[in-house]
């Protein structure tokens, strides 16, 4: 395998190139910051890593077969696109770019030059999301009424994308995965109370052609830390609470029946309540565990769970729900 390269080692870049640097055993050859102080913390960490505060060094580096890319958001596409161009495989942590038509753009790009695009949907490789895709497709919740999700807290205000950019590509990616279909309205309202025109605070509504539905809540102004989902089936429901260092699972024999035969309305429905099962779920690093995806991809040349197409559904909901937003939470069609 070809080295890799990373641009970007701020607050989330760091992790990156610690995983990809211990994955490959070194062969993250060199990382790319425009911030001096950053480039001598890598360079004291991993002693034979180079570091430059010029992406060119990266991108015109033949030596260089993938490019790991955590700057933000507004310079994913240029990035992404100039590593494309250049025969590279791309990994673009989330969102994937700022607007749909950059995004179908990139996506053909690494189509027609058969390049490998994966974004960071760090969500869809944490094991109890996949616990909860095993519940789904086995029946065992039965019928998926609805979910929702909270991602809150009282933390890092940004001063440039709002709370939904921030936070909701999470939990949207989530919701994707687990419903293995897109969302044909969605509705978004929200308000900004620390800066103007950058939301805090954003209640956002998915509806599908099933009828099944989705609520997302995302806040950097709340007095709780939530990560949590929860999931509603006709026979059982599920909660995934990410903030729990251990029992991040929750699953409720939970529900209303209905019966056939009853005399009147009050014996159509029962309510059921049975036991509470806390499975135990594998353990270890989700951010390993897509590291290494990416890695097993770019050697296999096979599609990335959290591909082009993949971050394109993501980003086709955020756009939608920002277009919401704009319109005092009008409907918006997909």
């Amino acid at each position: 395998m070809n080295n890799i390269g990373i641009i970007g080692i701020g607050d989330w870049g760091k992790n990156l190139l610690r995983n990809f640097y211990n994955l490959t055993d070194g062969r993250l050859s060199i990382a790319c910051d425009s911030d001096e102080k950053r480039r001598n913390a890598a360079e004291r960490a991993y002693p034979d890593l180079a570091t430059t505060d010029n992406y060119d060094d990266l991108i015109n580096d033949k030596n260089i077969g993938a490019v790991v890319i955590a700057t933000p958001p507004v310079s994913h596409f240029e990035l992404a696109m100039r590593a494309i161009e250049s025969g590279k495989d791309v990994f673009v942590e989330k969102p994937l770019v700022l607007s749909v038509a950059e995004g179908e753009k990139l996506v053909a790009e690494a189509e027609k030059r058969k390049r490998i695009i994966m974004v960071g949907h760090i969500m869809v490789y944490h094991q109890a999301t996949l616990y909860l895709k095993e519940l789904i497709s086995s029946g065992e919740l039965g019928e998926i009424y609805y979910m929702y999700a909270s991602r809150v807290n009282l933390g890092k205000v940004r001063s440039v994308e709002n709370s939904w950019w921030s936070f909701a590509p999470h939990d949207i990616s989530i919701i994707l995965f687990l419903m293995e279909s897109d969302p044909v309205r969605v509705t978004s309202a929200g308000s900004a109370y620390l800066q103007k025109g950058i939301e805090d605070v954003v209640f956002t509504t998915l509806r599908f052609a099933d009828g099944k539905m989705a609520h997302i809540h995302v806040s950097w102004l709340d007095p709780h830390k939530e990560r949590k989902i929860t999931v509603v089936g006709s026979k059982k429901m599920v909660v995934f609470d990410d903030t729990q260092a251990s029992e991040k699972i929750r699953l409720y024999d939970k529900g209303a029946d209905r019966k056939q035969d009853y005399e009147s309305y009050a014996g159509y429905l029962s309510l059921r309540t049975g036991v509470i099962v806390i499975p135990k779920i594998q353990g270890g690093e989700p951010l390993a565990d897509e590291c290494r995806h990416f890695l097993e991809c770019i050697e296999t040349r096979e599609k990335p769970r959290s591909d082009g197409a993949e971050g394109l559904r993501t980003l086709r909901v955020l756009s939608a729900a920002q277009q919401s937003l704009e319109q005092g939470g009008a409907p918006i069609d997909l």
